[in-house]
C-alpha cells in the first residue's frame, strides 16, 4: 500500500516570484556565484502550448536565472534547455502516469491533465519524482506533491521554489527523503549561447 503521509506548510507563502527565487539563494549560499550575467530565453510559450497550460513564475525565473544544479548529490533542480523544450516533460509525464495508476491510495492521483492532476518539475537521482498539483486557479496556486521511490506520498501548500528553500534549509521534514544539505554537489556548465 502506498502511503499519503500528509501535508506540510509555509509559514507563508511566497507568492512575488523573484522573493521566492531570493529565499532559495538566502538558504543556499553557493548558488549566487552561479547566476547566469543574462537570463537564458526558454521558449516557454512553445512548451505551455504543448502541455496546455501555463507554468508557475517562480519556477520559470529560476530556470532562466541558473543553471541545471544538484541539490547534497541527490536532487536535480533546473528546466528545459533552449530548443529542448517539448522534450523536458515527455518521458517522466509518461513515468508519472504509470505510478499513479499503480499506486494503491485511499485518495486516488492522477495525472495530468486530469484535473488537479499531478505535472513533474524534477526528480532526484534516486527515483523520487517532486511534481506540481495542478488547480484550476491557475499556476501560481500550484502546490508541491512529493512521490518517493519508496511509496511513500506527501503534500506541500507552497510553491516549487519555496519548496526548494524549506527543504535545505530544514524547514520540511523531509518524509520518506534523505535529508537535503544546502550544497550544490554539480552543477551544468554554461555551453556558447547558453548566457
Amino acid at each position: 500500500m502506498d502511503d499519503l503521509v500528509g501535508t506540510q506548510a509555509p509559514g507563508c507563502r511566497l507568492t512575488d516570484p523573484a522573493e521566492s527565487v531570493a529565499e532559495l539563494e538566502r538558504v543556499l549560499p553557493g548558488l549566487v556565484a552561479h547566476r547566469r550575467p543574462t537570463p537564458v530565453a526558454v521558449d516557454w510559450p512553445r512548451l505551455e502550448n504543448v502541455l496546455g497550460t501555463a507554468l508557475p513564475a517562480d519556477y520559470k525565473l529560476l530556470c532562466e536565472l541558473y543553471p541545471l544544479f544538484e541539490l547534497s548529490d541527490f536532487l536535480r533542480v533546473g528546466g528545459p534547455a533552449p530548443g529542448a523544450e517539448v522534450a523536458w516533460v515527455t518521458e517522466d509525464l509518461e513515468i508519472v502516469a504509470e505510478w499513479c495508476e499503480n499506486a494503491d491510495l485511499a485518495v486516488p492521483l492522477h495525472p495530468y491533465p486530469a484535473p488537479g492532476g499531478l505535472l513533474p518539475w524534477t526528480s532526484s537521482n534516486q527515483g523520487d519524482f517532486f511534481l506540481w498539483t495542478t488547480s484550476p486557479a491557475g499556476p501560481q496556486e500550484w502546490t508541491v506533491t512529493v512521490a518517493s521511490r519508496n511509496g511513500a506520498w506527501w503534500h506541500y501548500t507552497g510553491g516549487a521554489v519555496q519548496f526548494l528553500a524549506d527543504l535545505v534549509s530544514g524547514v520540511l521534514e523531509p518524509w520518506a527523503l534523505p535529508t537535503v544539505r544546502p550544497e550544490i554537489t554539480w552543477i551544468r556548465r554554461p555551453v556558447a549561447g547558453d548566457g
